[in-house]
This record gives C-alpha cells, sequence and structure tokens, in this order.
C-alpha cells in the first residue's frame, strides 16, 4: 500500500476541474488503484516521463484530462 500526498497545486488545480465538470469519480477511481497497487491498468495508458519532468508518471484519466504523479518505491505503507 502506498501513501498519497497531494501538493497545494493538486488540490487547486483538483477543484478547478471538479468545477469545470469533469466526474470527480474518475480520478477517485484512479488515485484509490495507485494507494493500493501503485500500478495501472493499460487502459489509462501509464508511462514515465523525461526531460523536466523525469522520475514522474503520467497517466490519461479521460483523454484530455492527465495525472502527473511521483512514486517513490522506498517509501511505503
Amino acid at each position: 500500500m502506498y501513501k498519497i500526498v497531494a501538493t497545494n497545486k493538486f488540490k487547486k488545480d483538483f477543484k478547478k476541474s471538479i468545477k469545470s465538470g469533469l466526474e470527480e469519480r474518475l480520478l477517485r477511481d484512479v488515485v484509490n488503484l495507485l494507494e493500493k497497487s501503485g500500478k495501472l491498468p493499460a487502459k489509462y495508458k501509464p508511462h514515465k516521463l523525461s526531460g523536466n519532468y523525469q522520475g514522474n508518471w503520467e497517466c490519461h484519466i479521460q483523454p484530455d484530462w492527465l495525472l502527473v504523479w511521483e512514486q517513490n518505491e522506498e517509501i511505503k505503507n
């Protein structure tokens, strides 16, 4: 099991996303999967990023809704 830590930027973007009409449930489903196993099904297209975001991961909650996260394998609950 992983510990999820939401940044202030995430919290702000999350509120904005919900106000714009995106479904909160979809994001919560992805976060719950990450919390349980640290892995996502292929339908979310999870992949490592490069360049300025090297070390981070990204997935597609919806085609135009992305989630970027940092995953530390050494720190688990």
